[in-house]
C-alpha cells in the first residue's frame, strides 16, 4: 500500500495532541471519497488531514480516540483494521468498500512527503506572504527570496507555525537574490513577484538563461510582458527561451486583485503544473 505523505512535523509541534493516531485508507473498492492511501492524524482534541470527510470520517475519528485510550492504558499498540461499506447505514452514498488501518502515528512508521515541486519565490510583499500561507500546508519546497529582511513577517505567521518557519520554508534574505537562481534544482519552478520592475527584469533574464526550468512566472500585466520581451530579445536571450515566460500569472478567469485572491489563482496553477509534471513522470 502507497500512503500519501503525512504532516510529520505534527508529531512534534503539538505536544498536548500525542500520541496521534494514524488513519488510513488501506483499501479502496468502487466509488469512494478518497483514494486509497489517504491518511489522517486523530489527537487528544484535533485532527489533521482527511479521510474524505462524512460519517465515515466521523465514525473513524472516534475509533482512533477509543482506541488511543486503550492503548495508553496498556493494551498492546498494534495496528487495527476495519472494514465499512459505504451505503446507506453508514450515511454515504459513494457505494464502494473501504478498509481503514489504525496505528501509532510515529516519524519512523510515516512517510517521509516528497515535495509536489521546488519553487523560488522572489518577493516578500503582500501577495508574496499571501501565497506563502496558501502553500504552507502543501508538500512542496520554497526558497522565499528578498532582499528586504524587514518584510519576512515570522510574527503575522508565529500562530501558525510554531514561532518558527516550517522546514519546508527557507526565508532567504540576501544582497544578491538573482544568485540563488543557480542554487534551485533542475526542474524547480520560479516565480518573480518584487518590489521593483529593474529587479524583476534582472532575475527574469537569470531565469530564462538556464535551460533546465520547470516554470518561470512572472507578476504583471500584457503591457509588462511585452516590454519586457522586447528588452530581453536585445540583450540576446533566445526565442525558445522567452516562450517560458507566464505573465501574467494564475489560472485564468479569476476574478479581483487582492493580494489573497491573486496566491489562491497562482496556487492553483502551481498544483496544475505540479500535476502535469507527475503525469509525465509516471
Amino acid at each position: 500500500m502507497k500512503r500519501e505523505p503525512a504532516p510529520l512535523n505534527l508529531l512534534d509541534g503539538e505536544p498536548a495532541q500525542a500520541p496521534w493516531v494514524c488513519v488510513t485508507l488501506s483499501r479502496v473498492r468502487g466509488s469512494a471519497p478518497r483514494e486509497q492511501g489517504a491518511c489522517m492524524l486523530v489527537g487528544t482534541t484535533q485532527t489533521r488531514g482527511s479521510i474524505g470527510g462524512g460519517h465515515l470520517e466521523y465514525k473513524a475519528i472516534a475509533t482512533a480516540r477509543q482506541l488511543r485510550a486503550r492503548w495508553a492504558a496498556g493494551a498492546p499498540a498494534e495496528p487495527h483494521l476495519e472494514s465499512h461499506a459505504l451505503g446507506p447505514a453508514l450515511g454515504q452514498c459513494c457505494g464502494g468498500h473501504v478498509e481503514l488501518r489504525y496505528e501509532l502515528a510515529t516519524s519512523s512508521a510515516l512517510p517521509v512527503p516528497a515535495p509536489l515541486f521546488h519553487l523560488q519565490l522572489f518577493g516578500a510583499g503582500h501577495v508574496g506572504r499571501a501565497l506563502v500561507r496558501a502553500l504552507r500546508p502543501l508538500p512542496c519546497h520554497i526558497d522565499w527570496i528578498d532582499e528586504r529582511e524587514q518584510e519576512f513577517p515570522l510574527d503575522a505567521f508565529a500562530p501558525e507555525v510554531g514561532g518558527e518557519w516550517p522546514s519546508t520554508l527557507r526565508v532567504l534574505a540576501v544582497d544578491a537574490p538573482e544568485a540563488e537562481i543557480a542554487t534551485a534544482p533542475p526542474g524547480a519552478f520560479y516565480l518573480v513577484m518584487t518590489h521593483s520592475h529593474d529587479l524583476d527584469f534582472q532575475l527574469g533574464e537569470t531565469i530564462l538563461r538556464r535551460a533546465d526550468i520547470g516554470w518561470f512566472g512572472l507578476i504583471g500585466s500584457a503591457t509588462k510582458r511585452a516590454r519586457f520581451l522586447r528588452r530581453w530579445r536585445e540583450r540576446g536571450v533566445s526565442e525558445s527561451a522567452l516562450e517560458r515566460l507566464v505573465c501574467p500569472v494564475g489560472i485564468p478567469g479569476i476574478p479581483g486583485k487582492a493580494p489573497e485572491v491573486i496566491a489562491a489563482s497562482v496556487a492553483a496553477q502551481l498544483l496544475q503544473l505540479a500535476g502535469q509534471v507527475g503525469k509525465q513522470a509516471g
